[in-house]
């Protein structure tokens, strides 16, 4: 390079023999070559030949814009820098919008870094000289600042980069400059203090002219920042681009942090306070990250402190940014604020980022979750630490930082969240919520003299948050609902993970027995410690020979099952039955052993109990039923995860049921259970003949008991009792799911004989039972009104969306008919709230299944509301009442949900029109032949699908309603005739839009409306094809797809408006003002003005004085005006979670 670089007369740099890159920009670009070298390359050739050596550097700066275009050394020479950016413009290709900085790729990703890096190296390397020859600075400032106010994005954007950089590397220079400068004034100053006799004279004059020296090019370099920060930067931070101004705001920080004696005051921290309220979170995150590098360093806090008493509000509010990104970084942004001054932060300001441990995000919840810990949990007295720290258990420091989690816990008043608040401290107090051994004593030990005790509630949020961190270090990955999934754990954190489980396993052993021993009557408590053994590492009962603790875990398990009757509990304990049993592990037969006792005593007294209730008959007390039903209670829940058919216990649940149908005495709750306990005797039974290979007599027995045990449901159904008919009724949508054809594919043909298939009767059943129980009000359903609370309202619209999604699922799976589906269907704008979601996927997934039987349906359910119409209001309807609306708004949803590809829905909109007409005309008016039919109204609704009909489809159905008109029928103008006209119209116009929406999905345009003509004569050709198949019904063709949209081109360059305002009228704050972020920003008050591009800014950058400075007018106090303050909540208003 440099002087090795062969050139011609012009100053264009030529290619080597070789090939070799011979321009800055391709060194550059390519990286090969160290670019200490590069820029020394370059300094020589400027010694040799400036003019050429700058026209290097201006050509490098032009082509790193994307720009094809050369500045010959003529146009150097002879033109001003807005004439050679004008020249470059016209040449500019920016067709595709990609410049350097833009283009993906890692070698353009290198190439930032490079060309970044040139510049600094570049200042470095000239720091000492060719900076101060008022010569190569003034024409790099001057180019770039030229380039920063093009129209041309790329240019903009890359000169924006450079310019910044270039100032960076002033800064440093600056700074290097006021540490010489202090240096020698410490050097002179000691050297004058000297006696008469030792001082050297020559080297005070020497000391004397090097601080001059260094004096002036302070000066000079002060006056180059200047003209960097006031051409560019006040300009570009509020640059339309978002990329410009988060470079802009990435670099002032820069400057703030090295060289904060100069840069960090107020009128500098203005401009970041400002863009906090940007539109893009690129930005705003950009300025909270310069904010944190700012308040890490706790020497800066006193300079910092008006700015965070003026924005303080605005960081906190970002903690809710609808960027996740800004979100997190403004958490970390207010925890280091914290730490450097707690009284910087109100109680209501902590109060806003405490509830984000909550979040579902879960980066934002383990920022807040450390903003937390250091407000809360940080120990700040060594002395009592140090004291504390030597005692263990509740004594120990953990002791009450747990009971200060748990009040945490409580006064949240998110108690289902408990898992949330253990991920989001996890990172942060580990040690803490790893202290098993304290939480144990907590709960188990009476507490010492002065000790407070907890109360019930505190010890059941203890055993709850003891829980989710004992699955959180077992498990090793966030609760489910935070984080898309378990990731791969290094080897670091696999072995931390085995170390946790061991460490909880061998404590809790021993602890959970006493646990459950004290807490055993209490149903909540015992059901959250029973979750604990899950988690152990099972193993350790025989390797640490701790067989005895096993024992005493099965005898409190055995206390809990035989004193509850919680559904919750008894669960539990089947859960815990069940991990204990693993056939893995050498504890197996012991504990299997200890669970067939259980069940032993528990089907013996359930069967005794059965026949006492039996024999007892109307004359059964309560401790008959009780005794059943107490029983049955614990049969069930262990019915769920064991196979227990060898106890026989569906024998027993039949006679129940059927004693219940037939003498209509049976107790609701021991017929739910009944119903549930035979439902899983059942499943267990088609698990073993799936596994196994059954024979013909097994399969015909199994077949008995499901077609008994459905027929009993089916009875079940007309019962008096709610709960009776819901639990009947999900078991036989459950039943009819699994016994369905879809039991014998995967090659289980054997399985044929289980098959079962539901008759009309039962299907119709089953459809009344919906209408009955599901389409209903909440007023209907519960008559205690305003005493049903809102969790009951919601508890009860969740069981009544269950029951319609399990009769949903089996028109899906064509287990019931899909005409069924019509009742459903008519209620989707009235239940839209409640049920619409389940009606909307119901009517896709039968669509999948049957296009023209689907369409057939959604007909039939708008005739059955036609009808219900008719009753209630006579055949003279009127047309403008609110329920004929309702109809047509019910018909043009429908008519929406067949999508814009006309072609693949042809056939079924075809024949939901035959279907609708035949139905109009179906009925004569009894009054005579000039009197329009009875439904003839209905037309009116069938208007709202004509739209998507095909144009010949249009003249199809229209001739086809001809058939069905007389001559008389088509000369009648009256108004009771209105719906047959708009129909008519309906299938007779739009046949140009129709065109239009046939032939646009055989091309696609390539830019805009313009077609090319090439295209016209296929889509004639297309015309052609489809009129000369008009007499056909339906005509499948799915080779049509629907155009996709056009491409948006991408814009490269941005005008600024200008405003016509003076200066004088900028506001509050002197010369500055607020900041316009054209198009790009928006306030709450929607008062933001524009500015012009002209921005005047007063300000100077002025470095701080030495010693031996003269002295400088004060900068202001208070650079920020509040009414400047731009109050955008654009960023900030989406809900966390």
């Amino acid at each position: 390079m440099g002087v090795q670089r062969g050139r011609k007369a012009n100053g264009m740099a030529q290619q080597n023999g070789e090939g070799d890159p011979v321009t800055l920009f391709e060194v550059v670009k390519q990286g090969k070559s160290a670019m200490q070298s590069v820029v020394d390359d370059w300094i020589e050739s400027y010694k040799q030949d400036r003019d050429l050596a700058l026209l290097d550097l201006i050509n490098f700066f032009i082509q790193c814009s994307g720009c094809k275009g050369t500045v010959r050394i003529e146009m150097f020479r002879n033109m001003q820098n807005a004439e050679i950016i004008r020249k470059m413009t016209e040449e500019f290709d920016e067709d595709s919008g990609d410049y350097p900085l833009t283009i993906s790729g890692p070698l353009w990703k290198k190439f930032r870094y490079n060309f970044c890096e040139f510049i600094c190296v570049l200042i470095r390397q000239c720091q000492y000289s060719i900076i101060y020859d008022e010569y190569m600075m003034d024409t790099v400032i001057s180019l770039l600042t030229g380039l920063s106010d093009s129209q041309v994005r790329a240019f903009r954007h890359t000169s924006t980069l450079a310019a910044m950089k270039l100032m960076t590397a002033l800064v440093n220079v600056a700074l290097n400059l006021s540490i010489n400068q202090d240096n020698t004034q410490r050097q002179y100053e000691a050297e004058r203090n000297k006696m008469a006799g030792k001082r050297a004279n020559e080297k005070l004059e020497l000391l004397l002219q090097r601080r001059k020296e260094l004096q002036e090019n302070q000066d000079e370099i002060e006056n180059m920042m200047n003209s960097v920060f006031k051409g560019i930067f006040v300009h570009r931070y509020r640059d339309a681009i978002a990329e410009i101004r988060a470079i802009c705001i990435e670099e002032i920080g820069v400057w703030m942090k090295m060289y904060s004696d100069a840069f960090l005051n107020d009128s500098y921290l203005k401009y970041v306070g400002w863009t906090l309220h940007d539109r893009q979170g690129e930005v705003r995150l950009k300025c909270l990250k310069a904010l944190q590098n700012l308040y890490t360093n706790r020497e800066l806090f006193p300079k910092l402190e008006l700015f965070t008493n003026r924005f303080k509000d605005r960081i906190v509010s970002m903690t809710l940014d609808k960027e996740y990104d800004v979100a997190v970084e403004a958490i970390r942004l207010v925890t280091l604020i914290l730490q450097g001054s707690e009284d910087a932060l109100s109680n209501e300001d902590c109060e806003n980022v405490y509830h984000l441990v909550y979040s579902a995000h879960r980066p934002v919840a383990v920022a807040a979750g450390e903003f937390l810990h250091r407000k809360l949990f940080s120990r700040h007295d060594p002395q009592a630490e140090e004291a504390l720290a030597k005692r263990r258990g509740r004594s120990s420091p953990n002791g009450n930082l747990i009971r200060m989690l748990v009040l945490f816990f409580l006064e949240s008043e998110l108690h289902e969240h408990a898992a949330y608040l253990v991920d989001s401290l996890w990172e942060s107090s580990q040690e803490l919520l790893k202290d098993w051994e304290c939480m144990t004593e907590l709960l188990l030990e009476e507490p010492v003299q002065g000790e407070e005790v907890l109360l019930d509630r505190q010890e059941s949020a203890l055993i709850e948050l003891t829980v989710c961190t004992i699955r959180q270090a077992a498990e090793a990955h966030p609760p489910v609902g935070r984080g898309t999934g378990k990731r791969v754990l290094t080897a670091k954190e696999r072995k931390m993970q085995i170390d946790d489980k061991n460490k909880l396993t061998e404590h809790f052993i021993m602890a959970l027995p006493m646990l459950l021993s004290k807490y055993q009557t209490d149903a909540e408590k015992v059901a959250n410690l029973l979750q604990i053994p899950q988690y152990f590492d099972l193993d350790v009962y025989s390797a640490g020979r701790m067989e005895k603790h096993l024992e005493a875990l099965l005898k409190q398990i055995k206390f809990v099952v035989e004193k509850h009757t919680d559904t919750e509990v008894l669960e539990a304990c089947s859960k815990t039955y069940s991990i204990l049993c693993s056939e893995e592990y050498i504890i197996m037969n012991r504990v299997d052993i200890a669970h067939s006792q259980l069940i032993d005593e528990l089907a013996e007294r359930f069967n005794h109990s059965v026949e006492e209730l039996l024999q007892a008959g109307e004359e059964a007390d309560d401790d008959d039923i009780y005794n059943v039903l107490s029983t049955l209670r614990r049969l069930t829940a262990f019915h769920n995860a064991h196979d227990l058919t060898r106890w026989d216990l569906f024998g027993n649940c039949y006679r129940l049921l059927r004693t219940g149908i037939e003498q209509g005495s049976m107790p609701e709750q021991i017929a739910v259970q009944a119903l549930q306990c035979s439902h899983y005797s059942i499943l267990w039974q088609l698990v073993k003949i799936t596994e196994g290979a059954p024979s013909k007599d097994d399969l015909l027995a199994l077949r008995r008991v499901v077609k008994s045990f459905l027929a009993v449901c089916q009875q079940c159904l007309s019962n008096v009792n709610t709960p009776v008919k819901e639990q009947a009724f999900m078991l036989l949508c459950d039943l009819l799911m699994i016994f369905s054809h879809q039991l014998t594919t995967g090659s289980r043909e054997g399985l044929q004989p289980l098959v079962f298939n539901p008759d009309s009767t039962l299907q119709n059943e089953l459809l009344n039972f919906i209408l009955d129980h599901v389409f209903i009000d909440q007023d209907d359903e519960n008559q205690k009104g305003d005493e049903e609370d809102e969790a009951n309202k919601i508890e009860a619209l969740h069981k009544r969306r269950n029951l319609l999604a399990a009769f949903s699922k089996l028109i899906i799976y064509d287990i019931v008919d899909m005409p069924a589906a019509a009742d459903i269907f008519k209620h989707y704008m009235k239940y839209y709230n409640d049920y619409g979601d389940i009606i909307k996927e119901t009517l896709s997934k039968t669509r999948q299944t049957d296009k023209i039987l689907c369409a057939k349906t959604l007909i039939l359910s708008l005739q059955q509301l036609f009808n219900e119409l008719i009753q209630d209001q006579g055949p003279n309807l009127d047309r403008t009442s609110s329920h004929v609306s309702g109809i047509k708004e019910l018909a043009r949803r429908f008519a929406l949900t067949f999508g814009l590809d006309q072609i693949k829905t042809r056939e079924a909109v075809a024949t939901l029109h035959k279907d609708g007409i035949e139905f109009a005309f179906k009925y004569q008016n009894p009054k005579g032949p000039e009197y329009p039919p009875a439904n003839l109204a209905f037309l009116e609704v069938l208007c709202e699908f004509s739209s998507k009909l095909l144009r010949q489809d249009k003249k199809t159905v229209h001739s086809y309603l001809e058939k069905f008109m007389t001559e008389q029928m088509m000369e009648r103008r009256e108004d009771i005739w209105l719906p047959l006209i708009s129909y008519r119209n309906s299938l007779l116009t739009g046949g140009d839009e129709d065109r239009m929406s046939i032939t646009s999905g055989s091309s696609s345009s390539k830019a805009g409306s313009i077609r090319s003509k090439k295209g016209r004569p296929a889509m004639h050709k297309k015309r052609i094809e489809e009129e000369s198949v008009e007499g056909s019904w339906m005509m499948r063709n799915d080779t049509l797809q629907t155009p996709g949209a056009l491409q948006t081109p991408q814009l490269t360059s941005t005008v600024l408006r200008e405003n016509p305002r003076q200066a004088a009228e900028r506001g509050l704050m002197e010369d500055d003002a607020e900041p316009i972020f054209e198009d790009v920003m928006m306030s709450s008050r929607g008062q933001l003005e524009d500015m012009s591009e002209e921005f005047e800014d007063t300000m100077v950058i002025d470095l701080p004085p030495s010693r031996n400075r003269r002295e400088r007018a004060e900068l202001r106090t208070d650079f920020f005006d509040s009414a400047a303050m731009i109050e955008d909540e654009s960023g900030f208003t989406m809900p966390m979670f």
